[in-house]
Parts: C-alpha cells; structure tokens; sequence
C-alpha cells in the first residue's frame, strides 16, 4: 500500500536505518543520500520516508509532500554549494524511463556543467 513502508524496498530500509548510507540532510518527511553510483560529483538522493512506487504515484497521493521532495532537493543544492551554478533535480517513473528502485526519489545532479558530459 502507497505510504507504508515495504520489506523488501531497499530505501525503505535506508529511512528505517536497517541499511547503511551516507546521509546528508533529514526532516520529518525525506531522507536525502549520496548516491552509491555518482554520475556527477553532486549525486545525491531525496526520497520520502512514506513508500510511495514512483514520482506519478507521489504526486496523485500527496501533492503537499511532493512539494516538500522538491524543496528538500533545492535546500541539498544549497547545501551542497551547486544552486549558484545549477543542478538538475530528476525524476525517473517507470523501468522504461530507467528507475530501478520503486521508491520515489530526486535526483540531484550538479558539480559538472551540463554540456561537459552530465546526461
């Protein structure tokens, strides 16, 4: 069920604390992590602790902590001194759009200029 956590989503055992990461930044609401596989030198993660299957599946249940995914995702950009210079914030929905874990989650991917190589 959309919210609860599931036993077998790895970042629900990430949020539960059952599984190690290296986390930069919690509220109430998100658990915001470094990526285990960088594809920039900012690669950090910002999932809600609510399971939610996808950002779609996110935004039609609670629009308001969608909302604070996003805010979280500019508060870690800030943190991680690349909002000045930019970064992307993505969300992947479906296997087809490359998501491999069924949990909602940001990317946000800075530190390189996009026309150097961040897809």
């Amino acid at each position: 069920m959309a919210g609860e956590a599931q036993s077998d989503c790895l970042f629900c055992k990430i949020v539960a604390g059952e599984i190690p990461a290296t986390v930069v930044r919690e509220t109430a609401d998100t658990v915001a992590f470094r990526d285990i596989n960088p594809q920039a030198p900012t690669h950090v993660l910002v999932v809600p602790r609510a399971h939610y299957p996808n950002a779609a599946a996110l935004a039609a249940a609670d629009p308001a902590l969608t909302a604070r995914v996003i805010t979280e995702a500019a508060e870690v950009a800030a943190e991680e001194k690349i909002a000045e210079s930019g970064y992307r914030m993505i969300f992947n929905t479906g296997a087809g759009a490359g998501q491999t874990i069924f949990h909602a989650h940001v990317h946000v991917l800075g530190g390189l200029a996009f026309h150097e190589g961040l897809v």
